[in-house]
């Protein structure tokens, strides 16, 4: 009786919800003005239409709360019943408690808000590249022998009192990848060089060598025997060799990701640390192809005091010369207090090759390039061969040089008398002989200028840091150590892209170029991060069931490492820029495709481990492992497919991981056998689906797709068993045809399809029911008739894009379902997917964009998705750089369109006084804003040529290519300075990049009659802060053996976000608390038995908090810390 008066009660307050919520519908229309709140002018039937939508997106509310009182009475029913929770008894319940829901109001420490809206100050020595480049004309007069420069004059007493100082750094820059591939350059190439570096090094203490890439130099040091080791470890204690960044690459700065820049440079670092005891000083980057201040950054965190750049537009350099600001401290947009600050010197000519670098004039630089002696395999473009140095002509050559003055005409544009002249190219000194030919000639001209003080000038062979110590010393500054010292220069902020090297010749074309495997490399940087994680916390419960264990923990181990190091060669500058040869492309995806099954084997073997109620029945079968991933993908070359799963009347277990370190509500897809499917929670109760067909694929199956919580950093575990099933719903579906208009709503957004070319074209603010025209479709550009046309570097258009617009129309379907509905446009190069989600959560605050590319039979062109709003954003919008901060950028008519792409790595948003709209991206991508409230994005680039910038072919190698996006729109409560050199996303622009980039990882329990009971893991006891970002948990090698420590790498990120923004219903699960964490009440079931912070790749230890188990950090810091649980 009394479960009879229960239900008698939940179904009168069913009944009142109704009735109330009709009234509030009915009280709600306003029959004088339409949603945005201004006079109807399009008659009666426009004002109907309008009546009519917003019963329909109220109606919808209406039914969510229905269903969710329907939800609380079935759960109910079910749980006062005898308890059993699952037929087979193949779950337990363990602490798989079902999520709170979201808070209507998202809390945000107050203090947490004044970051981005605070003011900053700047010096007059502060210059802000935004500046510069309003104040820059981007002319390109003939500067005589330094044709992008000016003629340079002097005074011939000017080094009279201090004589020039000239450091001749010798390098090698050896491409892991480019025309050949990173084994063939090494077998043909790179291990003559470092071979004879060892011996020629040793023949003569004042000769110097700096070194940069550690993907070659680790292989190299595998392969040679003790004896060469020592005498390798002796020239670096003498300073005779030093290691230069020591990153696995020199990355590109443009497409690569934090994550990944991070995760190469702590890889070459550690490999340094363990193998020679090395800490690098100084950063060294002659060739990627524009710069960030995110790796400025990233390097500042892991302890060097400087670094060196090259490739910088031709007009920026020349301007920085003729101010003499070429060295400068460069400074983070965002950074308060100059912590961030890093010395750089930025190389002043068009190259970094000999001809390039002694002085403005290559004629004469050219002739001290002794590789270049007549009878070689190159010589001088300028045909005035070098000439040997003699006892005979010393005195004649140095005088022509002096004549010359290319070493003072060049230290002109510095503010010191300490002069820097690298010496080297691509794969320089493979030859013991071009190793004579350099040093011998140099160090006869250097004894010859040393052992004349008249001269005034002093020259020596040096590394990089020895410049960098000199300069420093000659302005007072600390010389060896992190201390700036006094502003000897200027302060720089803001990045160093888009990058041209000459005339028009603007490189924004690898922002896209190969845009399959930029995708690739997100998809593996996912994965890795997750299998870090769930390893490291496997490695620790283990500990805590004991040991030994049949966790295959080295073997996982080399399969990460493996990973990390094929994800770091693929940040390479000619790797995911998309610019080497066709078949150095497909090793990078292949070596990225067997990462990513390596590191699903890591993610399956560790979670089986996890969620296993009974640790010590665990046991490990690679030939059929007891968790399987629900996709695969069949080559390096072609999308993922789903695999279908066998749902019967015996229950199927999935696993679902939750990557992100915030509790989460999010969608789980899999396919599955029949539609007739029930789900069921570790609770026992039934979980809302929607059953949807399978529309492209030849496969027999159906779309299963339900609504999964997880823990952060946690393992759910759900049922799936065939039956009817009130609560799984199958979705409906109809074809548009020509002339017919629908609309698609889902919480309070909403697709409008007036017409067959674009199905998105008014978007609609939740919070005041405001409805903006967001309009998406396609373009295509040509390339140029000049004699230089687009390649894989260069944007070279022929003239601005022109609408797509195919002969036939498309087909449109569209799909209606409780959980979400889509309308799948299918174009003859290009499929859409527009959907929304019917969630309470982060995924039902914006539009998911999925498009399919097939641009494979064009000529000479390249399709760009554009989004034109009513937005007023005038010329102004933003992208990130790196996914780590965002730039503000400006559309200049003084520049040429392909000028103002920028890369888009995470987001690109415009945004007026009122409203922002958000586009984020899973890969990176050239990105624009070519007219007020306008974005484009190049999605996929064919060229038949090459546009002579050494690579030697076209991009003809095209994929059929899948990007997807998240299109997010957001009222703005407070406006941001139009000006301000600095712009931040909102928290929910933040969760919804990390959802897109991150999913959750679903696996099933492979089909066996004897499955254990499985729990729900929950590593965590809360959500981290909402601005609080797990970088990453890598374990750390051990220095005795190949395996693991017992010690773990963290990596932390508090980002920096913009609180002028509703945070109203924005479904995260997660709050602030301004920069702090106390780890060990966070975690549930580990303690921490160590914990120090380190510099950002573990090479320097910080002096001690006063708390270490309380983490603090500043916003947008990161921060590493050696981390042991037990």
């Amino acid at each position: 009786m009394k479960l009879s008066r229960q239900f008698t009660v939940l179904g009168s307050a069913i009944f009142c919800v109704v009735i109330f919520s009709l009234y509030l519908m009915l009280d709600h229309i306003d029959y004088s003005k339409n949603p945005n709140g201004e006079r109807n002018q399009n008659g009666q039937l426009g004002i109907l239409q309008d009546k009519i939508d917003h019963l329909e997106r109220l109606l919808a509310e209406n039914n969510e709360i229905i269903a969710n009182i329907r939800d609380s009475v079935i759960n109910l029913r079910e749980t006062v019943k005898d308890g059993k929770m699952f037929p087979e008894g193949s779950m337990s319940q363990g602490n798989g408690e079902l999520l709170p829901p979201a808070p209507a109001l998202l809390p945000i420490h107050s203090e947490d808000c004044q970051f981005a809206s605070s003011k900053m100050m700047f010096s007059p020595a502060f210059f802000q590249m935004l500046d510069v480049y309003d104040l820059l004309s981007f002319d390109n007069p003939d500067g005589g022998v330094w044709k992008q420069g000016f003629d340079i004059s002097y005074q011939d007493n000017e080094w009279d009192n201090e004589p020039l100082q000239v450091f001749v750094v010798p390098h090698s820059h050896n491409d892991p990848g480019w025309l050949k591939t990173f084994d063939d350059y090494y077998r043909d190439q790179t291990q003559h060089i470092l071979n004879n570096m060892v011996v020629k090094l040793h023949e003569d203490s004042r000769r110097k060598m700096i070194w940069s890439e550690i993907s070659y130099f680790s292989k190299w040091w595998d392969g040679i025997d003790e004896q060469k080791r020592d005498a390798v470890k002796r020239l670096i204690e003498s300073g005779q060799l030093e290691v230069a960044t020591g990153g696995w690459v020199m990355p590109d700065e443009a497409n690569a990701h934090y994550f990944a820049l991070i995760d190469q440079l702590v890889e070459g670092h550690q490999w340094l640390e363990r193998n020679l005891g090395v800490k690098p000083k100084t950063g060294w980057a002659v060739d990627p192809f524009g710069h960030s201040p995110t790796q400025a950054y990233l390097l500042r965190q892991a302890g060097l005091s400087n670094m060196l750049i090259q490739r910088v537009h031709y007009s920026v350099k020349k301007h920085f010369a003729s101010q003499k600001t070429l060295e400068f401290f460069w400074r983070q947009n965002w950074d308060q207090d100059s912590s961030s600050d890093i010395l750089c010197h930025m190389m002043p000519f068009y190259s970094y090759d000999v001809p390039h670098t002694c002085g403005p004039d290559p004629k004469i630089c050219c002739q001290f390039d002794f590789k270049r002696l007549p009878g070689g395999r190159i010589s001088c473009p300028w045909r005035i061969p070098p000439q040997a140095i003699t006892d005979n002509n010393i005195q004649e050559r140095y005088s022509y040089t002096q004549r010359t003055l290319f070493y003072r005409k060049k230290s002109k544009l510095f503010r010191t008398n300490v002069l820097l002249a690298p010496l080297g190219d691509d794969f320089r000194y493979t030859e013991a002989v071009e190793w004579d030919q350099q040093f011998e000639n140099y160090q006869k001209l250097f004894d010859y200028m040393n052992s004349h003080p008249e001269l005034h000038v002093q020259a020596q062979f040096g590394t990089i840091s020895d410049y960098f110590e000199a300069l420093r010393k000659s302005t007072g500054m600390d010389p060896v150590g992190m201390n700036v010292g006094q502003l000897a220069f200027p302060v720089l902020s803001g990045d160093l892209f888009t990058y041209a090297d000459r005339d028009d010749h603007y490189w924004s074309g690898y922002f896209t170029s190969r845009p399959f495997y930029k995708r690739l490399d997100r998809v593996l940087e996912s994965h890795l991060r997750a299998a870090e994680v769930l390893y490291s916390l496997t490695l620790a419960n283990i500990q805590k069931y004991g040991q030994p264990s049949d966790y295959p923990a080295v073997d996982n181990y080399k399969l990460l490492t493996e990973a990390r190091r094929n994800l770091g060669l693929f940040q390479h500058h000619d790797a995911i820029a998309g610019t080497g040869k066709d078949w150095v492309v497909v090793d990078y995806g292949t070596r990225l495709y067997h990462s990513i099954l390596n590191v699903k084997r890591v993610i399956v073997s560790s979670a089986h481990w996890l969620v296993l109620k009974d640790k010590p029945a665990y046991y490990h079968d690679p030939s059929n492992p007891f968790l399987q991933m629900d996709d695969v993908q069949p080559s390096q070359d072609a999308l993922p497919r789903k695999t279908i799963l066998e749902v019967g009347e015996k229950p199927r277990l999935l696993v679902a991981c939750n990557p992100t370190e915030q509790a989460r509500t999010s969608m789980v897809t899999v396919y599955v056998t029949t539609p007739k499917v029930r789900v069921l929670d570790a609770l026992g109760h039934v979980v809302r689906a929607q059953v949807s067909a399978v529309w492209n694929d030849a496969t027999l199956g159906y779309v299963l797709s339900f609504v999964a919580q997880a823990a952060p950093l946690g393992l759910s575990v759900y049922q799936l068993m065939e039956g009817m099933e009130p609560r799984t719903e199958a979705a409906k579906y109809m074809f548009l045809q020509d002339g017919m208009k629908i609309s698609v709503i889902h919480l309070g957004m909403t697709l409008k399809c007036p017409e067959n070319i674009s199905c998105l074209q008014k978007m609609r603010l939740k919070e005041d029911d405001s409805e903006f025209l967001v309009k998406v479709e396609f373009a295509w550009y040509g390339t140029t008739s000049n004699k230089d046309k687009s390649g894989a570097y260069l944007f070279l258009p022929d003239k601005e894009a022109t609408i797509y617009s195919p002969s036939q129309p498309p087909v449109v379907r569209v799909t209606k379902g409780p959980l979400f509905s889509e309308v799948t446009t299918t174009f003859p190069h290009i499929t859409q997917n527009l959907r929304l989600y019917n969630i309470h959560g982060v995924e039902g605050q914006s539009v998911e964009i999925c498009n399919t590319v097939d641009i494979r039979g064009e000529i000479n062109r390249e399709i760009a998705m554009r989004i034109t709003s009513d937005l007023n954003s005038k010329d102004r919008f933003f992208t990130d750089l790196n996914g780590y901060q965002v730039q503000p950028r400006k559309t200049m008519a003084k520049l040429p369109l392909q000028a103002n792409f920028y890369p888009m790595t995470s987001m690109v948003y415009l945004q007026d006084s009122g409203t922002r709209l958000s586009l984020l991206t899973a890969q990176s991508l050239g990105a624009a804003s070519l007219k007020s409230g306008q974005l484009e994005v190049i999605m996929d680039r064919r060229l038949n040529q090459d546009d002579n910038r050494g690579l030697g072919q076209g991009v003809l190698d095209n994929k059929i290519t899948a990007n997807s996006f998240r299109l997010l729109l957001e009222k703005r409560s407070s406006a941001e300075e139009e000006t301000a050199p600095y712009s931040y996303p909102s928290l929910l622009s933040h969760m919804s990049f990390m959802y897109l980039n991150h999913p959750f990882i679903s696996m099933a329990v492979s089909q066996r009659s004897d499955a254990p009971s499985l729990i729900p893991y929950s590593p965590l006891s809360a959500s981290f802060p909402c601005d609080m970002h797990l970088v990453n948990l890598r374990a750390i090698q051990s220095k005795v053996w190949g395996g693991p420590s017992e010690q773990a790498a963290l990596i932390l990120h508090r980002k920096g976000f913009d609180c002028g923004f509703s945070n109203r219903n924005t479904g995260l699960l997660c709050t602030t608390t301004r920069g702090k964490i106390h780890l060990e009440k966070l975690l549930t079931d580990l303690k921490v038995k160590s914990i120090s912070h380190v510099s950002l790749s573990l090479m320097h230890t910080h002096s001690s908090d006063a708390n270490p188990q309380e983490i603090s950090l500043k916003p947008m810091e990161i921060r590493t810390y050696r981390l042991q649980l037990s």
